[in-house]
């Protein structure tokens, strides 16, 4: 093939066998540690960034395997043109050879309107060996017709101008197959300047698309999946800030009645996830002078759990409004839970305090009970009967009495405050506060240190602490 730069220039000496071997087991060595670290990787395919980072892995051994057979191509030379009748009978087996290269090489002779293809560039176009070459003017009949006025474009600014070609096209096999080409030429000069002829390597880039749609497709599909997690966690968040009273600071009843209570709370959101749970605490004054004190947790994460959970807090405070005895509550609660769409599992305690008696009347399902501290030391309250929320359509709840004195110290807390720990350890790291505790003059004080006790601890889930202080 003659030089690009002009007709009467010998073309350059290819490159030495053993530099181009030495470039082969380079990419060699570089192809099998990216196929160990993409085994390595490997996962269920459920999360984006897997399977964005599965698709790169991917289209990497993809154009490796490219480089790799360019360079043996390189390294062996061109094919010659097969010749019929003997290629028809090696054409599975050179076809196999030529999908693995994917590289062809063709001149068109301007001059004596002759044309010359290497044999892969036969087996990329699809065309049979023993066929005579297409020449420029019918080159554009393999092409789909929505491509030919790229191809005539190039070719025409090719010869007249002498603008290199650089671009890509798709061509139709005989049998139907649609393959992308990528073509790379120039035009070879005769002495007096004109165009001699042109040569092209033409290179069947498909499969190199195709991944490259992949790790598209998944990479926008990440983006898109992130950009969903971060809305659904704005609006997670907006939702629970609603819903639950102000917790930087101590707790205000709206209609500043009779001082009973001296209320705190917090909430300690997961360290480790950027999903929002249900978990709730609520203080609420009544219209008979209770104060309604009540703290939940519904499984699962988001925004829709987020939603459940308002839904909950919402019919608490309803029923409580109304009148509606804790255990009566529960009872109730748990029949709007099983009737959802969606079912789910929670827990809860709830609270009716009378000032006037200072009576603690509550029920529980399914959570921890209330932790009562008096004179420096700590202890739970034993627990009337009741299951979770949602677990069975037909629930009773029973409730309990509890008669507090002034200075008593009442905590409910959801699970989760101390990560990586049982129920029961849980609550005997939090009865070792209970010196603390008897030091504190506010509910402020006594949940500012739960919070510097577990609060810098990792969690999993969200976790919430509510402190009520008898006056």
């Amino acid at each position: 093939m003659p030089s690009h730069l002009s007709a009467d220039r010998p073309a350059a000496e290819p490159p030495g066998r053993g530099s181009v071997d030495a470039l082969i087991s380079q990419t060699r060595r570089l192809k099998g540690d990216v196929d160990a670290v993409r085994r390595d990787a490997h996962g269920d395919g459920s999360d984006p960034q897997e399977r964005w980072q599965r698709a790169l892995y991917d289209l990497a051994l993809h154009q490796l395997t490219d480089l790799d057979a360019h360079l043996g191509q390189l390294r062996d030379g061109p094919s010659p043109v097969p010749q019929a009748p003997q290629t028809r009978a090696a054409a599975p087996a050179s076809r196999r050879g030529s999908l693995l290269s994917r590289v062809g090489s063709a001149e068109w002779n301007l001059l004596t309107d002759e044309a010359s293809w290497s044999g892969e560039l036969y087996h990329i176009l699809g065309r049979d060996p023993a066929a005579p070459p297409l020449t420029l003017d019918e080159l554009p009949a393999v092409v789909m017709d929505e491509d030919r006025t790229k191809l005539t474009t190039m070719v025409t600014d090719c010869l007249i101008d002498a603008k290199p070609i650089d671009g890509e096209f798709r061509i139709v096999r005989p049998d139907g197959e649609v393959r992308t080409v990528h073509m790379m030429g120039e035009p070879v000069l005769d002495t007096d300047g004109s165009t001699a002829s042109m040569w092209a390597v033409l290179r069947d880039v498909s499969e190199l698309r195709r991944s490259q749609r992949v790790v598209s497709e998944t990479r926008d599909s990440l983006q898109h999946h992130q950009h969903r997690a971060q809305t659904e966690h704005r609006v997670a968040v907006e939702l629970q800030e609603a819903v639950l009273p102000p917790w930087r600071g101590s707790l205000r009843l709206p209609h500043k009645g009779p001082e009973t209570l001296d209320l705190a709370a917090r909430h300690l959101p997961s360290t480790t996830s950027d999903l929002i749970g249900g978990d709730w605490y609520d203080a609420l004054e009544l219209p008979d002078g209770q104060t309604l004190l009540s703290v939940g947790d519904l499984t699962g994460h988001g925004v829709a759990v987020t939603s459940g959970m308002a839904t909950l807090l919402g019919a608490v405070r309803g029923m409580a409004m109304a009148g509606t005895a804790p255990g009566q509550l529960m009872t109730w609660l748990n029949q709007l839970l099983d009737a959802t769409v969606q079912p789910a599992l929670g827990s809860a305690v709830c609270c009716r305090y009378r000032p006037e008696t200072r009576t603690l009347t509550w029920a529980q399902a399914g959570h921890p009970a209330p932790l009562l501290f008096r004179g420096g030391t700590g202890r739970m309250l034993h627990a009337p009967g009741g299951v979770l929320l949602g677990a069975t359509s037909v629930a009773s709840y029973e409730q309990a009495e509890e008669t507090l004195e002034p200075g008593d110290l009442l905590l409910l807390h959801t699970d989760g405050l101390v990560p990586r720990h049982t129920v029961t350890q849980t609550v005997n790291r939090l009865l070792d506060l209970a010196p603390r505790f008897g030091g504190a003059r506010t509910a402020q004080d006594c949940a500012r240190t739960v919070v510097e006790e577990f609060g810098a601890a990792e969690r999993n889930d969200d976790a919430c602490v509510l402190v009520a202080r008898v006056l």
